[in-house]
């Protein structure tokens, strides 16, 4: 409407005026033309000179005013205004047209046809009126694109099957398709929704350089009236069996704001979680916490789910996939006191089977104890060998960091060697393992712990001379963090958590901690009875792996209280949970890890491996090599090589030509001895990133036109598509003079100006 509304007013439609550039034709006799009028201008002045000047001055001066501006407009028209044009000839350049063919053009958000609509009617139909417009003008070369870029002979080949979009690589293959022909520019028909990780910043910054602009076509609707989208889900990539999970899923919606909607897990469909969601606002995001127990091991694709609500306009994103590796195998756990007392007993037993209870043994998980019960004198349980720990606590890295996880109880400082305490802050920061330390007599300060390389490693700040009279009773309760944090969920629901920590009977410390360390986080704050708040449980990340405080001496009342039920199960479920953390993502000697877990039949996977000796130091001359099995059972070996770029940094790639889910298993060996051996899986498969936020995009096909000095258009204005492209200046072009002076905006406003100036004098009886 705006359009049509300035093609009349000035002739030209806008574009015109934005690409065109504007002069005056200027002769001798429109010199004199311009003196002439100077004169009238001069005459017009005097003519109002009659008019009284006192108590008309207002009058006087609206009367001249409009007497000028209608001179103004005859001056304008005088001086011949033009605008000179660059247009393309006439079948003599060429037209690149882009066309989008992802499934995300089936998406019917455009008056109720699929986005492809579009293309049909406008650019493959036997009556495209667009097609045939451009043709005229243009000798045109049709591309689609989707994760690849194809030339085809016309629009009516793009089928919309794609299951990606990659915007910056089809527009290269069309620039180097094209290269060395008069070119006019290029039409890109999409939908926006670029899939692909590259960023598009260097192909806009050639295509600026080449000269060749880009005109999008942005088809769909930017944004969406009614849906629903799992938008993203952020899981760990292995855990051990039987770990309970707490996820993290992030939902979107708009037009269902405030509704309750029930979101479930399923395990190879099966249903294992289901749990009622508030949506958030229209518009916005919310987290929500999801919890399920992996409980079955292998290469496990967890689907999260949200059920399709009536009037949908996008169903496919209401699902997302993860992959995770289940690993049925025991982790190794040391937990070390210097005397013995009950919370060790009761920790061991948290762990162990349970008649009463009804509670198995945990087979994932195998705590060795060590209690110092004299001077030189060991109590161990659950080695696996004679050999182990029989001298007390390891002296050499290798052995140290054979453990995935280590607990300090009641042990002062002063017992380990210096480069025990350096050993355990490397076991911590370089191994990547978990360290744990309880509270006790000879914990914390009272165990001289400030001011060593493990009080440097823990959470929480160490200060003051140790306290050796100190005691309080402690209430405690968990922090906003920990009310959402696996370990501290002692229920199924973060309400029913709450109650149930009201019901706890109270703990005690001898150890007073009332401030962490910068970025480290609290779970747990215990009350005392000057209701001062101490820390009873925070953590933080340190180096590769991560330090806990816990200083409390007496969980085990959690046990034995007499408040507690004899079936309750809180403190089995608390330990059992808290050691499971402590050894979830403990790095191996060797770990491989790939860009993504999901790629798209033969898309390259690229495969690293990480290669650490016993002492967790990285290794360079290493032999490296891959098994990977494809999901019909074919398998291959190849060799993965050292990057010389970075320590103990080995790389590999493979394109997957099958789709379902390949084993990847990486040995590493050394002077004919094993350092490792780490597995993983990649699922591959059609993708479905193209449902998700899958509104037109209109900010980045504004930039893409913008950028390489394109427009943007959308269906409504796609018309004035043809006359953009010939007037833009590229490829081969003629000059062109329009002239402006007969612009039916400057004759109505020199009516306009006359008209007024009479009605003025007629209002005022000075007619």
């Amino acid at each position: 409407m705006f359009e049509s509304l300035f093609r009349f007013l000035f002739k030209y439609p806008p574009l015109m005026f934005q690409q065109g550039d504007f002069t005056w034709g200027l002769s001798r006799p429109v010199l004199l033309a311009v003196a002439a009028g100077l004169a009238l201008a001069v005459g017009a002045l005097l003519t109002y000179r009659g008019v009284p000047a006192a108590e008309r001055r207002r009058d006087r001066a609206v009367l001249i005013g409009l007497r000028l501006a209608a001179l103004a407009i005859l001056l304008f028209c005088l001086f011949r205004p033009t605008l000179i044009l660059k247009a393309a000839v006439p079948q003599q350049n060429f037209l690149g047209v882009l066309i989008d063919d992802s499934r995300s053009m089936m998406i019917a958000d455009r008056d109720g046809k699929p986005r492809g609509a579009f293309v049909q009617e406008q650019l493959a139909g036997p009556n495209a009126t667009l097609l045939s417009t451009l043709s005229q003008r243009f000798v045109l070369r049709f591309f689609s694109f989707a994760s690849s870029s194809d030339r085809v002979s016309s629009a009516a080949g793009v089928k919309f099957d794609g299951t990606a979009t990659r915007l910056g690589q089809a527009l290269e293959r069309a620039r180097d398709e094209l290269s060395g022909l008069p070119l006019a520019g290029l039409v890109m028909v999409t939908d926006g929704a670029d899939t692909s990780d590259a960023a598009i910043d260097e192909t806009l910054a050639s295509l600026k350089a080449r000269s060749i602009p880009v005109f999008t076509v942005g088809v769909g609707a930017d944004r969406f009236q009614r849906d629903i989208q799992v938008t993203r889900v952020e899981t760990p990539r292995s855990v051990l069996k039987g770990t309970a999970l707490v996820v993290d899923v992030v939902l979107s919606q708009t037009g269902y704001g405030g509704q309750n909607v029930p979101i479930t897990v399923e395990d190879d469909g099966r249903i294992i979680s289901t749990q009622e969601v508030a949506l958030p606002p229209d518009g916005e995001s919310a987290t929500v916490k999801v919890r399920f127990t992996a409980s079955e091991a292998g290469a496990r694709v967890f689907r999260f789910k949200v059920p399709v609500q009536t009037g949908e306009q996008v169903t496919q994103n209401n699902a997302r996939d993860a992959l995770m590796q289940v690993n049925d195998r025991v982790e190794k756990i040391l937990y070390y006191e210097g005397e013995p007392r009950p919370e060790m007993k009761f920790i061991s037993r948290a762990l162990e089977q349970d008649v009463n209870l009804k509670i198995g043994d945990d087979k994932n998980l195998q705590v060795v104890t060590l209690v110092r019960t004299a001077e030189n004198k060991y109590y161990r349980q659950h080695v696996s060998s004679p050999d182990e720990v029989v001298g007390g606590f390891p002296r050499t890295r290798e052995e140290l960091f054979a453990y995935r996880a280590l607990i300090l109880g009641s042990v002062e400082a002063a017992s380990f060697t210096p480069e025990q305490l350096r050993m355990i802050a490397d076991f911590v920061n370089k191994r990547g393992g978990a360290l744990l330390m309880l509270g006790g007599r000879r914990a914390f300060a009272e165990g001289g712990w400030g001011g060593t390389p493990v009080g440097d490693v823990l959470p929480v700040v160490i200060t003051g001379a140790p306290n050796t009279k100190y005691f309080t009773p402690l209430s405690v309760r968990p922090t906003r963090a920990g009310a959402t944090f696996p370990v501290t969920q002692l229920m199924a629901t973060e309400e029913a958590s709450d109650k149930k920590w009201d019901e706890l009977p109270d703990l005690s410390t001898v150890n007073p901690i009332k401030e962490v360390k910068p970025g480290a986080t609290i779970l747990l704050t215990g009350t005392d009875k000057t209701r001062q708040d101490h820390v009873a449980l925070a953590y933080q990340r340190y180096g590769r792996g991560k330090a806990i405080a816990m200083p409390v001496q007496d969980v085990w009342t959690w046990r034995m209280d007499e408040k507690m039920a004899v079936t309750d199960t809180t403190h089995s479920m608390f330990w059992r949970r808290m050691v499971r953390w402590m050894v979830d993502g403990v790095p191996e000697q060797v770990n491989i890890s790939t860009t993504a877990d999901r790629v798209e039949p033969g898309e390259t996977v690229k495969l690293s491996a990480e290669v650490l000796d016993a002492a967790y130091v990285e290794v360079n001359d290493s032999r490296v090599s891959a098994h990977i099995t494809s999901p019909s059972g074919k398998a291959i070996d190849l060799p993965v090589d050292w990057t010389v770029s970075r320590d103990g940094d080995y790389r590999t790639s493979f394109v997957p030509d099958e789709a379902g889910v390949y084993d990847i298993k990486v040995t590493a060996e050394r002077a004919d001895k094993a350092l490792g051996t780490a597995s993983m899986h990649v699922r591959v498969s059609a993708g479905d990133a193209e449902y998700f936020d899958a509104a037109m995009r209109a900010p980045l096909l504004k930039r893409v036109a913008e950028e390489t000095g394109g427009r943007f258009f959308t269906p409504a204005n796609a018309a004035a598509l043809p006359e953009a492209i010939s007037y833009s200046g590229r490829g081969v072009t003629v000059v062109e003079e329009r002239e402006l002076w007969d612009m039916p905006a400057l004759f109505l406003a020199l009516v306009g100006f006359v008209f007024a100036e009479w009605g003025y004098r007629r209002m005022m009886g000075l007619a």
